[in-house]
């Protein structure tokens, strides 16, 4: 690039060159894309197939909604439309702390969640009451992998009440409903 800056007399290039320089298909993260849709590329993108049995699961409780891929992903972008995703990933973050062994790990990682999370005008502040708060504060002096559990526990009562019930009133269920019937 610097040759074509600075060069006053640039080699000169020939048009089938500058053809294959221009075309997108020839750059290197466009070579893997298919250029037209085979039966391998259709058993890829149908690989997996929502079952209304398991979309229908998701209404039964949030529990079930939390426990299927596909039902957290699902949850995930409607909480995201709705701008309340902190609730979602405090409650995911959680759900990792647990699952933690090592006590360095469980001290960096739980100053990381009460940073994003839990502080007085953190990026992702999640609505707890000051008990909840204090709690975790506490349970930060030596933190295990309880520590959250209390604030786990409102971000999931507040996901119950609030949101999944909106879920399953939501456009974006009702498709997924539709779309398991149909496979």
């Amino acid at each position: 690039m610097d040759r074509l800056i600075y060069s006053e007399n640039p080699e000169p290039v020939t048009g089938e060159e500058h053809m294959r320089r221009k075309t997108w298909r020839s750059k290197m993260p466009f070579r893997s894309f298919p250029q037209k849709e085979t039966s391998r590329t259709t058993v890829r993108k149908n690989a997996y197939r929502l079952s209304a049995e398991e979309v229908s699961q998701w209404a039964q409780s949030l529990d079930n909604l939390l426990n299927s891929k596909y039902g957290l992903t699902a949850f995930r972008l409607f909480m995201k439309s709705e701008h309340c995703e902190e609730i979602i990933e405090f409650w995911m973050a959680c759900e990792k702390f647990q699952k933690i062994k090592s006590r360095s790990k469980l001290r960096s990682k739980a100053k990381r969640i009460y940073e994003k999370f839990i502080r007085e005008g953190s990026p992702k502040e999640v609505n707890l009451d000051y008990r909840t708060k204090e709690t975790v504060d506490q349970c930060l002096m030596l933190p295990t992998q309880t520590s959250f559990i209390a604030a786990q526990n409102k971000a999931y009562h507040l996901m119950e009440h609030n949101s999944y019930p909106r879920f399953l009133e939501s456009e974006l269920y009702c498709r997924l409903c539709e779309l398991a019937k149909r496979e």
